[in-house]
């Protein structure tokens, strides 16, 4: 079996198997369990899943996740075509990308995990504030195009869905240490009933680093699960987790001389930004009969996120040349809480005299966050007054319904319609409990198709009308209803993808067409009071991989976004931030035995920072959101492992071989990539 750095489409799925059951992946004591946790799965689990769905598709397995050796989920997602990363620490504590000409620092795309909303505050806002821990995925679905309308909201750019570990029979631990000081080790622990009708499990991690920079984390995450078959027709499941993460980032970066003086300090050593996270799902999966099948989850969340940060005093910053602080301490604290349930019920039929399969889905969920500023100083060490005070919350129901329409052996139709409502409200508790709300109805209707042209080639595409609504603080800005649409966009794709031999390959253009764009604060504040901006955006994505034998093989794509643009207010002719017009990937991968390695190259094209297009990047330390061209740049990673035997496996890397500089991002300051790194692990299976 050829090593594997990254399955790049549907086609590469079906050429290399990856789309399997759980029982397919388990040792033999598992093998024999019918109860994989009954999850609402973005593709499915047979490779025919895949081949049915309209948009493209990419699946990143363990054995890839395993090759390429990251530290984080979006260390995966840069390799995958479409997606920007703007990176700022190497663990991608908080979320940064974006699809498809979309910014990266603004989330358009929906972040599932287990078919489970993870975001914090889809509807409220600041949804970037948890991003699961690549330690506890086994599987990533990247889901683009008009197949993406099953789920919701912020589907314009697509899904990512991160399928997360079921525990085989045994324990498995594995471990690693490396530049920075990193230190990390995970343990795995399952176990199954001697009738095979349940299971239970444990994931658990801890991690911590001085960091790049100096950046440093100090992480914990556990996950607990289990599965019990009922008998033929239930199947429950359950999962809970626990994540805390105490890391010494912040939003300032290096000032642009230090920059170029290839500096490498924290530039706010004394700012922290700690996280945890509680949460518990709960499935259940009826088999009604050989026709349908229901699926139902109940999920519950809670996030905290204390964000900690000093004053800077910006002339003594600007004559410095680095952030000069103060003594007083703000604290920007959130807690967030979601409660939800969603029920999909898959039918096969025969309407209209044609096979079929129908998809029915409800959802309800509420979502609430507790908006807190501590004003402290240097001594009081998080303690002082509370000068702000507000809850934003938000209910949600959605409805959604679609069917596979076979027309003949070849051509399959695909038509849907979602439906969200939504309510969002403020409170200001420290303004006399002052408040407001707002309301919105989004309908979204779509049609996908696939034709097989023969067995080496598969057309597929669709139009579908997506939406991202805008966040309470823009919504309600300044207590009153602004009376904002959501954002709106009708997307179009078209493309093909198949195997011949050898060869897998996709290729698939797309256009979407952004009525009611609202780009942030994080880029521009006054935007966020207009719901009038256009965007378009239009490119193509290629894929292909080519096993050439005696154990080498190659996998490639390369994304290219002509048109990202404003196309209306002030801004109109420029380019939408942290959108490059070119993202590339290239992997040399080898295998030989038990031994396997690769060479993985991502190139990220020029971007700007800011919605002007600004070119120079500021000399001072200026307040505000930082603009400039950021130049492209190019990354290279060197994997390797070795299985020692059945319980062993070595294994190394060196990240960012070539030691390239480069800026990834800006916010109030230059975020730097990280440096050359080199780490080592082993797993053991006892």
């Amino acid at each position: 079996m050829r090593a594997k750095a990254l399955p790049l489409s549907i086609a590469a799925i079906l050429a290399s198997g990856v789309v399997t059951t759980q029982a397919d992946e388990a040792p033999t004591a598992q093998a024999d369990r019918a109860i994989p946790m009954p999850v609402i799965e973005v593709v499915g689990k047979r490779v025919d899943d895949a081949k049915r769905l309209t948009g493209s598709v990419v699946m990143v397995d363990r054995e890839q996740i395993e090759a390429i050796q990251p530290l984080s989920t979006e260390d995966a997602l840069r390799r995958v075509p479409g997606i920007n990363i703007k990176s700022e620490e190497e663990t991608s504590i908080v979320a940064n990308f974006g699809i498809r000409g979309l910014s990266a620092s603004e989330s358009k795309s929906l972040m599932l995990e287990d078919g489970v909303p993870v975001a914090p505050g889809l509807f409220i806002g600041n949804e970037r504030y948890f991003n699961p821990r690549i330690q506890r995925v086994e599987n990533i679905e990247v889901l683009k195009g008009s197949a993406s309308l099953r789920y919701g909201p912020s589907t314009i750019g697509g899904v990512v869905n991160y399928q997360t570990k079921n525990p085989q029979e045994g324990v498995l631990i594995s471990a690693r240490a490396g530049s920075y000081d990193m230190r990390e080790v995970s343990i795995e622990a399952g176990a199954t009933t001697v009738s095979g009708d349940a299971f239970m499990g444990v994931v658990a991690t801890h991690a911590e680093s001085d960091g790049f920079m100096n950046k440093g984390y100090d992480m914990d995450d556990v996950m607990i699960k289990a599965g019990l078959a009922i008998n033929d027709a239930h199947t429950l499941g359950l999962k809970v987790s626990w994540y805390d993460n105490d890391a010494n980032i912040s939003y300032r970066g290096l000032l642009l001389d230090d920059y170029r003086k290839g500096a490498e300090y924290n530039p706010a050593p004394d700012d922290y930004f700690l996280t945890d996270r509680q949460s518990a799902d709960v499935s259940h999966e009826w088999v009604l009969n050989s026709q349908a099948t229901l699926k139902t989850v109940a999920y519950y969340s809670e996030v905290t996120r204390d964000y900690w940060r000093y004053s800077v005093d910006t002339a003594a910053s600007t004559t410095a040349g680095r952030w000069v602080y103060t003594d007083a301490l703000t604290g920007n604290n959130r807690a967030f809480e979601r409660v939800g349930f969603e029920s999909r019920l898959q039918l096969t039929n025969t309407w209209f005299g044609l096979d079929g399969e129908a998809e029915f889905g409800l959802r309800y969920m509420e979502e609430e966050s507790n908006d807190t500023r501590i004003r402290a100083t240097r001594t009081a060490d998080r303690t002082g007054i509370n000068d702000r005070h507000r809850v934003d919350s938000a209910d949600d129901m959605a409805a959604y319904v679609q069917n596979r329409f076979e027309i003949n052996d070849r051509l399959a139709l695909t038509p849907g319609l979602r439906v969200e409502s939504y309510e969002q409200r403020r409170v200001i508790l420290s303004d006399n409990n002052a408040s407001a709300k707002t309301r919105n109805t989004e309908w979204l209707p779509g049609l996908g198709a696939t034709y097989e042209v023969n067995d080496a080639a598969q057309i597929f595409g669709g139009v579908y009308r997506a939406f991202s609504p805008a966040a309470n603080e823009v919504a309600l800005d300044g207590l009153q209803d602004q009376q904002l649409d959501g954002e709106r966009s009708t997307n179009f794709e078209f493309g093909v993808r198949g195997t011949q031999g050898a060869l897998n390959y996709e290729v698939a253009a797309f256009y979407m067409d952004f009525d009611n764009q609202v780009v942030t604060g994080n880029s521009d504040p006054n935007l966020s009071q207009s719901n009038a901006g256009q965007t378009t955006h239009a490119g193509m994505e290629a894929s292909f991989g080519y096993v050439f034998g005696n154990g080498f093989s190659i996998d490639a794509n390369a994304t290219w976004v002509p048109e990202s643009d404003f196309e209306t207010g002030d801004y109109r002719g420029n380019r939408l931030p942290y959108a490059p017009k070119v993202l590339a990937n290239l992997s040399l991968n080898y295998q030989r035995g038990d031994f396997s390695g690769g060479v993985f190259v991502h190139h990220r094209g020029e971007q700007y920072g800011t919605p002007d297009n600004q070119i120079a990047l500021p000399t001072g330390a200026a307040g505000g959101i930082w603009g400039g061209r950021l130049a492209a740049y190019t990354i290279t990673d060197a994997v390797a492992q070795y299985e020692v035997n059945s319980n062993l496996t070595v294994f190394g890397s060196v990240k960012n071989l070539m030691d390239e500089r480069a800026i990834t991002g800006l916010r109030q300051g230059i975020y730097v990539a990280p440096g050359r790194s080199v780490e080592m692990g082993v797993r053991i299976r006892l």
